[in-house]
């Protein structure tokens, strides 16, 4: 059996899954097969712990912008509070100076000094690291390449390398029933989910309300925007046809899923490969994978960022003058017809019959993006509305509440979606004082991210998130503050690395910042500290963490281990879950990579839909003239 992002085989802990790959040791540079494009071979693995070296060098492995922010962090386990560093350039010394302790910092590894070097000012293209002394101990980091579109130009073509790669294709899914009716359905096409999960997913965790996540059609957007919004940065690098492909790919796939009726189905599921489990179009619940009739996707189950997808795709088909296996016409017309049944149903689709914040927030980007392709006043009326309905889940300090009373939201992939559909509305608004309501709301949502960040010793820059436990399936009681995401949260059993997080309030942090008509000089467009934290999220998915992991596979000196039993397989451009709180803790506090190897080590290896996905939209917000 297989698990998944999605599903924790809590019965066959026992049953220690077999390693078969270890962490690679790479140069700092794109893996060989990175640049061939072909996918990688498994090895033997070990579990991953903290580095034990008494110093340690850690600095985004991948790749660096130029222009904007540049820093290592320097983890020390001794008692010499000084230090110096030197940066050099193509293996050549270029500044040196002392090490800048950063303050007392025990949650992860007691008895640490941290310290910090910014090289920001380094602005001249080149391979960089930085080499440490303290107390006659030396270190070095990764090698990192430092240029203009960094990371995007480094991984571009692999991050759009990883969705080809994870298409589904088998013909058995143009012929499957729909849980308890007779009916059969033609659901070819579209995505794996994950690397051990050939289902494919709109959205999931639905029955917990407000969990679920956008997956295939937040992919299917984020390639139609890039191909279209962003044509000029992808043609400078080669790769408009490979995006275009892909969107197409996405949008017939929403074509296909699009029922009748006017819905989506919101997954197609077979227990994560289950033996003798019947592949359908169904909803599922829990660790157990029960099937449910919730297949019907809200505007929150993958349904609002479908219709997005579907209207961007029909504006992609007009400017390139190509098409998928349908036209741009009928992608509008499936947009419109998918958006007029939300309109009416959407409520009824839902586990608690509620709309909550992630209704708010996708059905915005669908009417956004249905204005954009019709100029059809009703949308922006609508869209008005959903702006209305999100800013006033905003509490005093800028943080949002999910739900219509006090549970704070936090999202394990999206948490910047609320500021990105806010930053689209206000680019659609003709009116001045609805549109600065929404920039008003932009700019207190990201002081909130700014000041939750920093209001405790975190030497990574580590975005931190308000929460509250789960009690009897519902968030109750004290609201608690973190670095990671809740063990004990509503969906009972799921929890796993934040790399999608993260990626997406770095492209929070760019488009809300930019939306604000910031131009500061620090990166980005953005201001020191909003430039800062956005490339401090990016990092640490990169390598800059205490684990000195690159979760972009292919990618920097070591990447996450593959372990088919318990994370399927692992592509070129696909990233792992990530880093968590520790083990056994309710809260997530504390923190854990990839224990084992066992059966749980999904939550921590497996490459996951989302994460490639925001990944790539943050790269394209900090890439190209509209970043600069």
């Amino acid at each position: 059996m297989t698990a998944s992002p999605h599903f924790s085989l809590t019965g066959l802990r026992a049953l220690a899954a077999l390693a078969l790959a270890s962490a690679l040791a790479l140069s700092g540079v794109p893996h060989p097969a990175a640049a061939a494009g072909a996918e990688s071979k498994p090895k033997t693995t070990v579990s991953v712990g903290l580095p034990s070296a008494p110093l340690l060098v850690q600095i985004n492995q991948v790749a660096l912008e130029r222009q904007g922010p540049k820093r290592a962090i320097v983890e020390y386990a001794g008692d010499a509070e000084h230090g110096r560093y030197t940066v050099l350039r193509d293996g050549k010394p270029i500044k040196r100076g002392e090490l800048q302790p950063l303050p007392a910092f025990t949650a992860w590894a007691p008895g640490k000094r941290y310290f910090s070097v910014d090289f920001s000012d380094a602005q001249q293209a080149g391979r960089y690291h930085v080499e440490v002394s303290i107390d006659q101990r030396q270190a070095r980091s990764a090698v990192v390449p430092v240029r203009d579109d960094a990371i995007f130009a480094t991984a571009g073509a692999q991050l759009l390398g990883y969705f080809k790669r994870s298409r589904h294709t088998d013909p058995a899914d143009r012929d499957l029933p729909i849980f308890q009716t007779t009916r059969r359905v033609n659901a070819w096409g579209g995505w794996q989910d994950a690397g051990g999960d050939k289902g494919k997913y709109l959205s999931h965790l639905g029955y917990a309300n407000h969990f679920n996540p956008q997956q295939a059609s937040m992919a299917a957007w984020v390639l139609a925007y890039g191909a279209h919004a962003r044509k000029s940065l992808f043609a400078a690098h080669g790769l408009q046809t490979q995006v275009e492909d892909e969107a197409f790919w996405g949008a017939d796939y929403l074509h296909r899923i699009l029922d009748a009726d006017g819905y989506f189905y919101t997954t197609v599921f077979d227990q994560w490969g289950t033996p003798g489990a019947v592949r359908m179009v169904t909803g599922y619940e829990g660790a157990a994978g029960t099937y449910t009739a919730l297949y019907r996707s809200a505007f929150r189950a993958g349904g609002g960022m479908a219709i997005a997808a579907l209207a961007r795709a029909s504006m992609l088909a007009k400017q390139s003058g190509r098409r998928g296996e349908f036209d741009g016409a009928q992608y509008l017309a499936d947009a419109e017809r998918a958006y007029a049944h939300l309109r009416r149903f959407n409520p009824q689709y839902g586990a608690d019959g509620k709309e909550n914040i992630i209704d708010d927030y996708t059905a915005l980007m669908a009417l956004v993006e249905l204005h954009n392709a019709t100029g059809q006043s009703r949308y922006l009326d609508d869209a008005r509305a959903r702006a209305a309905s999100l800013i006033a889940r905003q509490q005093a300090d800028g943080g949002f509440v999910s739900d219509g009373g006090r549970r704070p939201y936090y999202h394990a992939a999206e948490a910047g979606l609320p500021v990105i559909s806010l930053s689209a509305y206000a680019g659609i608004e003709p009116e001045q004082a609805r549109r600065q309501r929404a920039l008003d709301a932009i700019g207190a949502a990201l002081k909130h991210e700014l000041a939750i960040t920093d209001a405790v010793a975190n030497p990574y820059g580590y975005a931190r998130q308000r929460f509250q436990l789960a009690q009897d399936g519902q968030a109750a009681g004290e609201v608690l503050e973190g670095f990671f995401i809740p063990h004990r949260n509503e969906t009972g059993y799921w929890w796993q690395g934040e790399s999608a997080r993260l990626a997406s309030l770095s492209a929070a942090m760019a488009v809300g910042g930019r939306a604000l008509a910031e131009h500061g000089a620090a990166g980005y467009g953005l201001s020191a500290d909003r430039a800062g934290y956005a490339q401090s999220q990016l990092d640490w998915t990169l390598g800059r963490n205490p684990y000195g992991i690159c979760m972009l596979y292919g990618f920097g000196r070591s990447n996450p281990p593959t372990v088919l039993e318990s994370a399927g397989e692992m592509f070129v451009g696909g990233i792992s879950n990530g880093i968590t709180g520790a083990v056994g803790s309710d809260t997530g506090a504390g923190i854990a990579f990839a224990p084992g190897p066992d059966s749980e080590q999904w939550r921590w290896v497996e490459q996951w839909i989302p994460h490639t996905t925001w990944m790539l939209y943050a790269v394209m917000a900090m890439s190209g003239e509209e970043a600069r």
